[in-house]
């Protein structure tokens, strides 16, 4: 029986695909990951509750669906007021040290013009050195501004934590014409490339470290602190050795690999080739760069998806380490460790690389991992559940409980028990003619073998059979063999609570 409250080791990447790991059977090394799943109980049928970053991890926080919160696309940022009632202003409450260190994500970096956040990079020189929160419910943090390394860390003032360690002793423009050295074996993958900055500098090492310093002096009091690595997100950077770690000729490449937009509901043309619609055209022309990915040759894409594959390795060695850290500070015992994502990536399927509106699994699947006291070794749940969970599965093990009505159920019967299921997990984007050109609503339930996704102005569809077709190729959507399921799919949209912001607010910045 628990008789204190859990210490909460929460780890995310970013843009982590649910089948990239050892345990998944791709090729991809992650030994510290692929122990988690022999020593734990691993979903494999988790999904996000949004296919991009800020409206995921705001639904990771507060524990709402991305309507409800109101961050429903990139470029809407999470009030203060409602990221401090998640989940970490809950455990702060209840007498936990919270931390987040690395990226937060909650608000946006490139916004071309201040907005007085911490995450924004024209901000970012208000808060000084002695800024360490709180922010978002968090008692303690220690940020960096994006981590995607197609923007080096900032010089100080400006920037946040990261960065002032990056650039302390003078040597961060050296780092940086490191970094984007480009190391042989060279390719001309899209932003791919084997970066020569020493692995000691990588802000993955950074967040492991901190993380690592932070356990050890909150070591008296129950904490929750979550680690949130920047990769494996474009651009493919790899360090060596991780670089080298995955042979280009060795590594999973898809099936099907194509453009089928015939095949596909309109909104996946429209989108592909559709132009943001914003007034300010800087903020246009950046989006516009930022969403277009070129075909890639097989080549290409196995280089980099080998980058992609040592990002996720230089992770895992990160878990090593962070577990390592519990072990030697004899906290292993009382701690829950949970390792997740924010949302997946296409990486090469159906002709398509990153994220965009089209559900397929390599976007909309996530791993989702528990170790620690009371969790079953060696436990797979199929059930499909979602990332929006954890908020209230952390309150569970902590034994505190969130002080408002929220979407998030606790995962912790289905780890401890046989007689608990659920039946679907729900995602939603809205994503405004500022994104690709065109409005969408998108509406995806998913099953252990069926996802739907509407696009509710239009009413049209796509529904795959994944246990028959789990490449996704065949569109069941109208068909009459599937109208029965279709209408049970549809039901379960629907039954969503009747709790969305009105109106959504609108984005304001990339």
């Amino acid at each position: 029986m628990q008789t204190k409250p859990y210490n909460i080791l929460f780890i995310t990447s970013d843009q982590q695909r649910g089948d990239c790991y050892g345990f998944e059977g791709r090729k991809v090394k992650t030994p510290h990951l692929d122990e988690m799943a022999k020593n734990g109980t691993r979903f494999s049928s988790c999904i996000t509750p949004n296919l991009v970053c800020q409206p995921s991890r705001s639904s990771i926080l507060t524990g709402l669906l991305p309507r409800t919160h109101g961050v429903s696309d990139n470029g809407i940022e999470l009030s203060d007021a409602m990221g401090e009632k998640g989940f970490a202003g809950t455990l702060s409450k209840k007498g936990y040290s919270t931390a987040l260190i690395g990226k937060a994500h909650f608000k946006t970096s490139h916004t071309f013009s201040p907005t007085g956040s911490p995450e924004c990079r024209e901000s970012s020189a208000n808060f000084g050195a002695d800024w360490y929160g709180p922010y978002m419910g968090f008692d303690h943090v220690e940020l960096m501004l994006e981590g995607h390394n197609m923007f080096p860390p900032m010089k100080p003032p400006l920037g946040q934590h990261y960065e002032r360690w990056y650039h302390a002793d003078g040597l961060g423009d050296e780092r940086t014409a490191q970094y984007w050295k480009s190391l042989p074996p060279k390719t001309d993958a899209h932003e791919t490339w084997n970066s020569a900055l020493p692995v000691a500098w990588h802000n993955s090492t950074w967040i492991a470290n901190r993380t690592i310093d932070f356990m050890r002096n909150k070591k008296e009091k129950p904490f929750c602190v979550w680690a949130s690595f920047p990769d494996p997100h474009h651009p493919f950077d790899a360090p060596e050795p991780w670089s080298r770690l995955h042979h280009p000729e060795e590594v999973d490449i898809p099936k099907y690999r194509e453009l089928d937009l015939d095949q596909r509901p309109w909104w996946h043309k429209a989108s592909l080739e559709g132009s943001p619609k914003m007034e300010n055209e800087r903020l246009r022309k950046f989006r516009e760069k930022s969403s277009r990915t070129p075909h890639q040759s097989e080549k290409q894409l196995r280089d980099l998806i080998a980058n992609y594959y040592g990002m996720i390795s230089l992770i895992d060695h990160q878990v090593g380490r962070l577990k390592l850290a519990l072990r030697d500070l004899d906290l292993l015992d009382n701690t829950l460790i949970v390792y997740s994502t924010d949302h997946g990536d296409w990486l090469g399927d159906h002709g398509l690389l990153l994220k965009g509106p089209m559900a397929y699994e390599g976007l909309l699947r996530i791993g989702m991992l528990f170790e620690g006291p009371g969790v079953p070794s060696g436990k797979v749940v199929k059930d499909p559940v979602s990332s929006l969970d954890l908020p209230q599965t952390f309150c569970d093990y902590a034994q505190a409980q969130m002080p408002h009505p929220v979407h998030s159920q606790s995962l912790r019967s289905l780890i401890e028990k046989e007689n608990h299921h659920r039946d679907f997990a729900f995602s939603e984007w809205d994503l405004r003619a500022s994104r690709c050109g065109v409005d969408l609503n998108l509406r995806t339930v998913r099953t252990q073998n069926l996802k739907l996704t509407v696009e509710e102005n239009s009413g049209t569809g796509e529904l795959y059979d994944l246990f028959n077709d789990p490449d996704e190729m065949v569109n069941r959507f109208g068909d009459p063999a599937y109208a029965t399921k279709q209408k049970e799919l549809m039901d379960m949209i629907a039954s969503r609570p009747d709790d969305a912001c009105d109106p959504l607010p609108q984005i304001g910045m990339a």
